[in-house]
């Protein structure tokens, strides 16, 4: 065992808790949402740290009905830490990862930036149930990665109709919200907005390309980011997780201007004509929503804040063997929820209580 383990176990205090948590990024919208997700599940947890960069540091922030605020990320941070998440971007946790690493904590990452580390495993316990797979309690566990959101809602959805009526192929348009962006690209959306409606030069910086109002399957030239770098890293993540239990859609990713929650536009054609309400009954089950037609269809804003996935099925007026799906998630509730419960199942594999 080694000497991280024993000098939590010995600090712990079995009435408030038996872990201490980090939270790297605490300030971004994944941060809080992971904060948020914590209380909610309530995560084993006796201490909570709160950290990030210099443009977040000193910020108030309400923790479990007390206010704390956030620190700097420094290496004494990460003693005796057992669960360390890293909800920043890439940058900050390639830049950290290592000592929190030599610290003995457990590593969640959300931002995406170890999935090239050996070692790491990309994970989403949603499509892990559905598939029966039992992971393996690890005592000193590498990082794990949460898988894209997009790709856990097509695995979820897909490897649920491949098991009940075969697939022939699916086509999945997905829509992009400015949160995927953090919170720079939530005020770059809104900053353009404003400046359009009072005729203002644009703001650029994140997108390099007006997002406001308009549709966009590319980024200007300038854009640190890019739609075809989200789409291969969606569908990268999805081979890991489905594996040959489902077929790999073809994709094509939108940045819309909206703020949270991914829509998705799923074509799936069959070898046969298919009852509609067969593909509802497939889809159907933990963590999905089949909303009837009499009721609100789903969209990004009825999904903002829900854990589960929205769906509605309708027939395509051309074709009997084909269906689509129109689905609904928000992006950063699902990556928090995947993220708290691959650091719930590491838990199982840690000691906790006293070591005699």
């Amino acid at each position: 065992m080694t000497s991280h383990t024993k000098s939590s176990l010995a600090n712990a205090d079995p009435a408030r808790g038996f872990y201490r948590v980090a939270i790297v990024g605490a300030g971004s919208l994944k941060g809080k949402e992971v904060a948020e997700v914590l209380e909610q599940r309530n995560f084993p947890s006796f201490e909570i740290k709160l950290l990030d960069d210099d443009e977040a540091l000193g910020q108030l922030e309400a923790l479990k009905d007390e206010i704390t605020f956030i620190q700097s990320v420094r290496a004494e941070q990460f003693e005796r830490t057992d669960f360390t998440f890293f909800a920043s971007d890439g940058v900050c946790t390639r830049r950290n990862w290592k000592q929190v690493e030599h610290s003995g904590s457990a590593i969640v990452d959300l931002s995406y930036g170890l999935e090239d580390e050996p070692g790491a495993t990309i994970r989403a316990p949603w499509v892990e149930r559905q598939l029966g797979q039992i992971t393996a309690l690890e005592l000193e566990p590498g990082p794990v990665v949460v898988a894209h959101p997009v790709s856990l809602v097509l695995a979820l959805l897909l490897i649920r109709l491949q098991a009940r009526i075969p697939i022939q192929r699916a086509v999945a348009s997905v829509f992009e919200p400015a949160s995927e962006h953090g919170q720079k690209g939530m005020d770059e959306l809104h900053e353009q907005t404003v400046n359009l409606l009072s005729f203002q030069q644009l703001p650029k910086q994140v997108f390099d390309v007006q997002v406001a109002f308009n549709m966009v399957a590319r980024y200007g030239a300038q854009s640190q980011s890019s739609l075809t770098s989200a789409r291969e890293r969606i569908l990268r993540h999805y081979r890991k997780l489905v594996g040959e239990h489902a077929p790999l859609p073809s994709l094509l990713v939108v940045q819309v201007p909206t703020f949270h929650a991914h829509a998705f536009s799923i074509n799936v054609q069959f070898p046969e004509a298919v009852d509609l309400e067969k593909i509802r009954e497939a889809l159907s089950g933990e963590h999905v929503s089949v909303i009837s037609t009499s009721e609100e269809a789903p969209s990004n804003v009825s999904a903002a804040g829900q854990a589960d996935i929205l769906t509605s099925v309708t027939p395509d007026s051309c074709d009997p063997k084909t269906a689509w799906i129109w689905a609904a998630a928000d992006n950063l509730r699902l990556a928090a929820v995947s993220g708290v419960e691959c650091a719930e199942q590491m838990a199982a594999g840690r000691p906790r209580g006293k070591i005699q």
